[in-house]
């Protein structure tokens, strides 16, 4: 099942939000995207950026899990919101 478009951007913005507001992984983000902080606010509004905070999030499952507590959604709804947002295709790293 999937989700739509409006809810993926939805999920996206809350991870934003839920990445901006934690200390130790917002540096991280920053630093391995080569976002600067300005462009948390100013790309928020971007398909493409928002699907970037979920794969950033989704590097490790430690991360996606504890934003999906925080947030009260199902582990796999970040994975589906990321395909939406990516347009449908998925990243393989092989």
């Amino acid at each position: 099942m999937s989700i739509s478009e409006d809810s993926a951007q939805t999920l996206a913005l809350n991870a934003l939000g839920w990445l901006v507001g934690n200390e130790e992984l917002l540096p991280i983000f920053l630093g391995s995207t080569g976002a600067a902080a300005n462009d948390l606010r100013d790309r928020a509004g971007e398909t493409d950026f928002l699907a970037s905070v979920l794969d950033f999030l989704m590097l490790d499952d430690s991360w996606i899990m504890a934003f999906c507590d925080a947030a009260a959604v199902p582990y796999d709804q970040p994975a589906q919101a990321q395909s939406v947002l990516s347009g449908g295709s998925d990243v393989h790293w092989t």
